[in-house]
């Protein structure tokens, strides 16, 4: 079934619209704040496609991030209780609050760090670090370098390997997405038994 070759097929597309650039500063912004797809899928093939403009869109997609990631704290430090607790409610997401806020205070500064540059996501971090009226400074300073740190090594890996790579990618696609499904799945099973 070539259902993720159709997909990149279709992220390459949209890489190369006129609009590509304002499309991933959104998508890196909503992504710190509530959106569940994180900004690296319009990041890597925009950086393979066009590698000569990998490190404005790296630029584009950390400021971008970093402001969601703004928005996200003033979110939970103004609007915990009324707007973001009901949401975590409904999806409930009760026990992940309840672990990342022993991290924050277990860890402080350095979680933040470790959440912008990892795919833990950031968002709870950010609307976390805000219920729990982390230092601001710090929180920004955290945000700025993992998320810059991690948005330009994607440009870079992906930039060196350029429009080839992406041509040699679609031919593996398909098995690298149904693996990744495949670990998903059992993950998801390991973590139910």
């Amino acid at each position: 079934m070539k259902l993720f070759s159709t997909l990149y097929d279709r992220v390459l597309q949209w890489s190369q619209h006129r609009r590509a650039p304002s499309i991933l500063a959104a998508l890196s912004f909503s992504e710190s704040v509530i959106f569940p797809i994180p900004p690296d899928v319009m990041l890597a093939p925009m950086a393979m496609t066009q590698p000569q403009r990998a490190w404005f869109f790296a630029f584009i997609t950390t400021v971008a991030s970093v402001l969601g990631g703004i928005a996200g704290y003033w979110l939970g430090y103004f609007a915990f209780d009324p707007v973001v607790m009901p949401l975590i409610e409904w999806a409930g997401y009760e026990d992940k609050l309840e672990h990342v806020t022993g991290w924050f205070r277990e860890y402080g500064f350095w979680i933040i760090f470790i959440a912008g540059f990892s795919p833990i996501p950031y968002k709870l971090f950010t609307v976390t670090g805000g219920m729990l009226q982390v230092y601001f400074l710090p929180f920004v300073l955290g945000s700025v370098i993992s998320r810059g740190l991690r948005f330009y090594l994607v440009a870079w890996l992906l930039r060196t390997g350029g429009p080839q790579m992406a041509i040699r990618l679609r031919k593996y696609v398909d098995r690298i997405g149904w693996a990744l499904v495949g670990v998903a799945v059992i993950a998801y099973v390991w973590t139910q038994v």
